[in-house]
């Protein structure tokens, strides 16, 4: 007997995401961050969901520290772990944008399938890619984390932007290069952009 048969569906008794975002007052939405190690992600998401907080919403950062840390401590950085990291991610995020909650996901997402994939999954109307196009050399003289200089060395195998491909988005919602644009004027194209579509 397939499992599926063991299921017992509820979904048509749980609350709804609009009585969710009703409670809320707000309309949930994902804001998808995707670039090179060191472009800045986690930065701009941090200082957003700061700026969002203090108007009112409800926000949800999600990135590789408290994705990699807990649900994907088992996985590694294989290609087949990758996808599957990038799945449960949008998994989660579906999760709570179906409670009302603006979720902000910072991850490099190195390829136009992968991000295809967590789109089809969150739902493409609620999908807001943001590519954060600050350009390698920016990003490897930075290396705050110290990773390029060791993949560099060749210690880090399959490093994107090194020894692995990052493929730009071919149609985001926004580009920001933090080369060029500064922390506050990353966050003021963002919130130009977000706030009309999660305000009630």
């Amino acid at each position: 007997m397939e499992n599926k048969n063991n299921i017992y569906p509820i979904f048509d008794r749980m609350l709804a995401r609009q009585d969710k975002e009703n409670l809320l007052k707000q309309h949930s939405v994902m804001i998808w961050f995707t670039g090179l190690s060191g472009s800045g992600k986690s930065t701009i998401a941090i200082a957003l969901e700061r700026e969002l907080h203090k108007r009112g919403l409800l926000c949800r950062i999600l990135d590789g520290d408290n994705i990699r840390s807990g649900i994907n401590n088992n996985l590694g950085f294989s290609e087949a772990d990758r996808v599957e990291n990038i799945r449960r991610i949008a998994e989660v995020s579906k999760l709570f944008i179906d409670t009302g909650i603006i979720t902000i996901a910072a991850f490099i997402s190195p390829n136009n399938d992968i991000r295809e994939m967590a789109s089809d999954i969150i739902g493409k109307e609620d999908f807001l890619e943001i590519f954060v196009s600050t350009p390698l050399a920016e990003c490897e003289k930075r290396d705050v984390k110290g990773l390029y200089a060791k993949a560099r060395k060749g210690e880090i195998r399959n490093f994107t932007g090194i020894s692995a491909p990052f493929e730009a988005p071919e149609h985001p919602a926004l580009e920001l290069d933090t080369s060029k644009l500064s922390l506050e004027e990353s966050v003021n194209r963002l919130l130009e952009l977000i706030l009309p579509k999660v305000r009630r």
